[in-house]
């Protein structure tokens, strides 16, 4: 009797220590890093995913955001994601263009007539197949986040693409904005994000291209006397996820962060066009820069200057990506 007794004896045991086991097990912990200020579109998408994270999986994921590159900067970032070391980035698409060569579609100049064109390119199906490309890299698109187009500032007034002649702008790690530059027998140095201000402060670089909500951020105009506000380009980021990691995590609870993602990324679209609206009207009422506004002449100009970058990077993007983008400009 004793030996039929002890096996149920031992079942029950099991049984009732599961709900225990379950119960003490660790959430998921989400190490959201990136390298700009809680205040910019990026810093508040971040702060909001944590907290409908923690509201909506309490017990079950942990988000802990790591802001100002404190936890990794721009050059080590990507492959600390790689490595499982941190979980989630923002990273802009300018860095992803040596993991996925389609993704240099994003810097080439004056592709997008304007950031509604971008967004309608944003819901098409060539869009979505970006976010996938680099999953074999281990690099697991989740969203796109807008951060507004992009102006150049400098230390002399640019209205022609003349006027950028010999001038070294500070850019983002890529091939095509090196090639933006050189179109304007101008250079582009590769400059970490947090060290910007002191590239332009020391003269290693004399221009810059940001969305206005760094520009303000990062205080760009108290070392830059000029913003021409050209628009000839967007200053875009990814959400990405480490692949294993993302599909690791159970079914159930990926459709809710999912969820989730799509519901924050709404917001930081719609914020990052505030943000940068009021950006503007902060900077110039600084009154440290003075804006150039260009004509429709001179913005053509600057586009007709920049265009051939195209045919630079058509083959590498695809030409069918070049096109499915081009049709959402409206002029």
């Amino acid at each position: 009797m004793l030996k039929f007794l002890l096996p149920l004896t031992l079942c029950a045991a099991l049984s009732l220590a599961q709900p225990v086991l379950a119960q003490s097990q660790a959430p998921i912990v989400i190490n959201f890093s990136h390298v700009v200020a809680q205040d910019t579109p990026k810093g508040q998408g971040a702060l909001l995913f944590k907290q409908l994270v923690e509201q909506r999986l309490a017990g079950q994921v942990k988000v802990e955001v790591h802001a100002n590159a404190s936890l990794f900067g721009d050059a080590d970032e990507l492959q600390a994601l790689r490595e499982n070391r941190v979980q989630m980035l923002a990273p802009s698409l300018s860095k992803l263009g040596a993991y996925s060569k389609s993704l240099q579609l994003f810097d080439l100049p004056f592709l997008f007539d304007d950031l509604e064109a971008l967004k309608r390119f944003q819901k098409r199906d060539k869009s979505r197949e970006l976010l996938r490309s680099m999953t074999e890299q281990n690099i697991y698109g989740l969203a796109f986040w807008n951060n507004g187009m992009k102006q150049l500032t400098a230390n002399r007034a640019l209205r022609l693409p003349t006027d950028a002649k010999g001038l070294a702008f500070r850019i983002q790690p890529s091939q095509v904005l090196q090639s933006q530059f050189q179109a304007l027998a101008a250079s582009g140095v590769s400059v970490s994000f947090s060290e910007t201000v002191a590239a332009l402060h020391s003269g290693k670089v004399q221009g810059s291209e940001n969305a206005w909500s760094n520009i303000a951020s990062q205080q760009l105009d108290a070392v830059q006397p000029f913003i021409t506000e050209s628009n000839h380009g967007a200053l875009n980021y990814m959400l990405v996820s480490n692949t294993r990691f993302w599909n690791s995590i159970p079914y159930k609870t990926r459709v809710e962060l999912e969820a989730i993602i799509e519901e924050v990324s709404a917001t930081v679209n719609q914020q990052a066009e505030t943000l940068n609206h009021k950006a503007r009207e902060q900077v110039l009422a600084a009154g440290k820069s003075t804006l150039v506004s260009l004509t429709e002449q001179e913005r053509a100009a600057w586009r007709s200057a920049m265009q051939p970058v195209w045919k630079t990077y058509e083959a590498e993007v695809g030409a069918d990506m070049l096109r499915a983008a081009l049709t959402v400009n409206r002029r």
